[in-house]
């Protein structure tokens, strides 16, 4: 990537910005040539009211995404930049875009997004997040595409002709950087995939010299533009990690200022133990802290939802940098092989599932399940009902949007022998009825909570079924905790899915709508924008209400309709090749 395209010349170059404009409201001066380009700060110069705008917003009531009140104003972009903001309908612009009282708002910004891959295989998959108003998202969760070793390489994808493969991150990013993305995408390093590099998929604890290996592969990825590390802590082989392991890889990312991304090793009956390992994992590496998906799922587990933000607030207030997102359902996704504990996959998945035709382990793993609760027993969250277990992905699509219950009437079967012919089969996602709407009114009222979809792009011309999640997460935000429940402010809701999330990611000049910003921008009507998608044959509905889009000052949506453009970028850490 050329220098001035990289995000770490863009955070510098926005900081740098909003210096100027400071100085220019103390004592008016209103333009710095920066390498090159001439940029308007707090007040505009004669030579500069000359110059048109690439696309000029008018009339527009500005949601700046601090949380202060909305204003009207217009908003002039030139490049990918937000070059003024006040009374400017009089002014030459090569775009004027009336946005007629709507909202002009920072593009949202995803906390855990998942695969950017099918950004490249699946091009069109990215109107699942660009209808949402999402402009940049967090790719990974303990999975990652970088790195990759000689067990984990698959064989080489082709995309548009051309044989790709990679390693590194930094071979990674120029692959995407070739083919051009329609959205932003920042990267952490999963410590999931750095453990299936150098240990593999069992139950086994690195040696020293294996650790070093570990840790190595976590500084390429850190100094090839990673944000941080993550884990997901209660799917194999993660779950076999120590906390030690976790506090010495996540240390090497804390020498580049990372931060650790966590989807916890419980998140129900041992939520809080859960939330205290990750802070001591933050605290011994010396980072901040972000928790994936924070829930108590459980009807038993409900109350602690509660405790848990209070533990957050108090390490919050005792000096701990630690945040955390949610998504707005309560229904959450998931391997349907994680009903079964964690421990039967110790020698690996492979191995397990082909033991699983044996009548007699199927009666003892049903025992387990129904009579257990010392670890994240799903079948005991969901009321040990599987009606309650909705089915979304599957290799037989007669079974996909059918609860599992359903699911054995259409194959001829009981209940429990669906289950396991289910799970030794593979490839089954699932999405549980876990949670309940209060935790989701409580987290949100909790000033450092962000919002994330917890899913991959999604195209419904390639894929059978999705959590609706993947299409309505930031609407629905607006629709019902806005609107509907009353739960959150317009503006609030806008803070924690721009500015809270950009700050988290070191995206410094991004999230806020102001001089000298990017200008990645959403314009919507606040009474309009909702999302669609619903559990079962509705899943993959497109929200509503996204008039207009922009990413990096480029329209990807225009007056409601999707551009063939990729204007997105590669946001790598601040500071990174």
């Amino acid at each position: 990537m050329h220098p001035l395209g990289s995000e770490a010349f863009q955070e510098q170059r926005g900081l740098m910005y909003r210096t100027v404009r400071s100085m220019a409201v103390a004592a008016s001066v209103a333009v710095v040539t920066l390498f090159g380009c001439a940029v308007s700060g707090g007040g505009t110069s004669g030579s500069d009211r000359e110059v048109p705008f690439d696309v000029l917003i008018t009339g527009a009531r500005v949601i700046d995404g601090t949380g202060n009140p909305w204003f009207r104003a217009d908003v002039g972009i030139r490049g990918d930049v937000i070059a003024e903001i006040g009374s400017l309908s009089d002014r030459d612009a090569t775009r004027t875009i009336e946005a007629r009282d709507r909202i002009v708002s920072p593009g949202f910004i995803d906390m855990m997004g998942q695969s950017s891959l099918v950004l490249i295989t699946d091009p069109p998959s990215a109107e699942s997040k660009l209808r949402q108003g999402i402009t940049t998202y967090l790719s990974g969760e303990g999975g990652s595409p970088a790195p990759q070793g000689a067990e984990t390489q698959s064989a080489p994808l082709i995309i548009d002709g051309d044989s790709v493969r990679w390693n590194t991150y930094a071979e990674y990013f120029a692959i995407m950087e070739r083919f051009g993305i329609p959205i932003n995408v920042v990267h952490d390093v999963g410590l999931t995939q750095v453990r299936r590099v150098v240990l593999g998929e069992g139950d086994v604890q690195p040696t020293p010299v294996q650790l070093e290996e570990m840790k190595a592969l976590v500084r390429q990825a850190m100094e090839d533009g990673a944000v941080g590390t993550s884990t997901s802590l209660i799917y194999p082989p993660a779950v076999y990690a120590r906390t030690d392991e976790l506090i010495e890889l996540t240390r090497v990312a804390g020498e580049y200022g990372g931060v650790y991304f966590t989807h916890m090793r419980n998140e129900s009956h041992a939520v809080l133990e859960a939330i205290r390992e990750a802070i001591t994992i933050g605290e011994g590496a010396g980072v901040p802290v972000h928790i994936y998906h924070l829930k108590a799922a459980g009807q038993d587990n409900w109350p602690l939802m509660n405790d848990a933000l209070a533990l957050i607030d108090s390490a919050r207030a005792e000096g701990m940098d630690i945040t955390a997102d949610i998504y707005p359902y309560i229904r959450n996704g998931i391997g349907l092989g994680s009903f079964l504990h964690p421990r039967h996959y110790a020698e690996g998945t492979d191995v397990f599932l082909a033991t699983l035709s044996d009548t007699e382990l199927r009666s003892r793993l049903r025992e387990e399940v129904e009579s257990t609760s010392d670890w994240e027993n799903w079948y005991r969250h969901v009321g040990m009902d599987w009606n309650n277990v909705l089915i979304v992905s599957a290799p037989d699509p007669n079974v996909i949007n059918l609860s599992i219950a359903g699911a054995a009437e259409v194959l001829g079967t009981d209940v429990w022998s669906a289950f396991f012919d289910l799970v030794q089969n593979g490839g089954v996602s699932v999405n549980p009825k876990s949670m309940n709407e209060e935790q989701k009114w409580q987290a949100l009222r909790a000033d450092f909570v962000m919002i994330d979809t917890d899913a991959s792009p999604v195209n419904p011309a390639t894929t059978a079924s999705s959590h609706p999640r993947a299409f309505g997460a930031f609407p629905r935000v607006i629709a019902k905790y806005v609107r509907e429940d009353g739960v959150l402010t317009l503006e609030d809701a806008v803070r924690r899915m721009s500015s809270l999330a950009a700050h988290r990611l070191g995206l410094y000049s991004r999230g806020v709508v102001a001089p000298g910003m990017i200008a990645d921008l959403v314009i919507f009507d606040e009474k309009e924008l909702r999302d669609e998608a619903d559990f079962g044959a509705d899943a993959m509905r497109y929200a509503l209400g996204v008039d207009y889009l922009l990413v990096n000052g480029t329209l990807v949506i225009d007056d409601g309709q999707m551009m063939d453009t990729r204007p997105g970028r590669l946001l790598k850490r601040a500071g990174s090749h």
